[in-house]
């Protein structure tokens, strides 16, 4: 399969359009530009296109807009019995709590250092960790922590521009830890109204827990519609276990 041209973004290059990334025809269907410049201010505009960076230690930045898109819409999360009964238990557990933005740089690095099945490295390298910090800093970029006694064990981190969500990358230390973090993820969106979470690329896991692709122009038109609103409230409040399911709490 012999792939097409790929455009090289010069510093202050802007993005191309979402509908020069490769097709599905190609060796690395979604891939749209390489290089170019990897800090708060581009991911920014990345972002807001529906582009993302994803490469490996030693290539160049890489950009990418896959169609179809892997969606999470918030009211679709499954929230199985089992994962229920972990998190009815760690609600009720002295010590387990949820905290938000509390520690983005340690989840970053917990999220590049944890061994994942099928795959050798990772793609969270310092330039990327650097990079979304500077978006966190600018109340872009959020994390959603498990904590057990006073230690990280699980976590994701997103990049939320009004109301539009796009996961990132989580780890889990401890069992369901980073299926709480999306719980309680899921739970702040739809507590806010937040329709959809961006989940990126198609996974066997994030499908059992109730996302699906769809096409990217669809997932585009409604991210643009939830970016035109205000940004959401990031400090967690447990009430907001009543959005994923009514007396969770109780």
């Amino acid at each position: 399969m012999q792939a097409p041209s790929l455009i090289w973004l010069d510093s202050e290059d802007e993005f191309p359009a979402v509908k020069h990334a490769w097709g599905a025809d190609t060796p690395m269907p979604g891939l749209l530009a390489a290089g170019g410049t990897l800090d708060a201010e581009h991911l920014h505009a990345a972002y807001r296109q529906g582009i993302f960076p994803w490469f490996s230690p030693g290539q160049p930045n890489l950009w990418w807009s896959p169609d179809p898109r892997m969606v999470l819409q918030t009211g679709d999360f499954r929230l199985h019995p089992s994962l229920r009964k972990t998190l009815r238990r760690f609600l009720r557990t002295p010590g387990c709590e949820v905290r938000v933005d509390h520690d983005f740089r340690q989840v970053m690095q917990r999220c590049a250092q944890t061994p994942r099945a099928g795959q050798d490295g990772t793609w969270i390298v310092p330039s990327i960790i650097d990079a979304y910090c500077g978006l966190h800093a600018q109340g872009l970029a959020h994390s959603v922590e498990t904590w057990v006694d006073g230690r990280l064990v699980g976590g994701l981190y997103c990049v939320a521009l009004g109301h539009a969500v796009y996961g990132e990358s989580m780890f889990a230390h401890a069992t369901d830890a980073s299926k709480l973090a999306l719980a309680a993820l899921v739970a702040l969106c739809r507590h806010h109204g937040a329709p959809q979470i961006d989940c990126q690329q198609a996974t066997p896991h994030l499908a059992s827990l109730g996302a699906r692709e769809q096409s990217r122009a669809s997932f585009l038109a409604e991210a643009t519609r939830q970016q035109q609103r205000p940004a959401m409230d990031w400090q967690w409040r447990p009430v907001y276990w009543d959005a994923l399911s009514p007396g969770l709490i109780s």
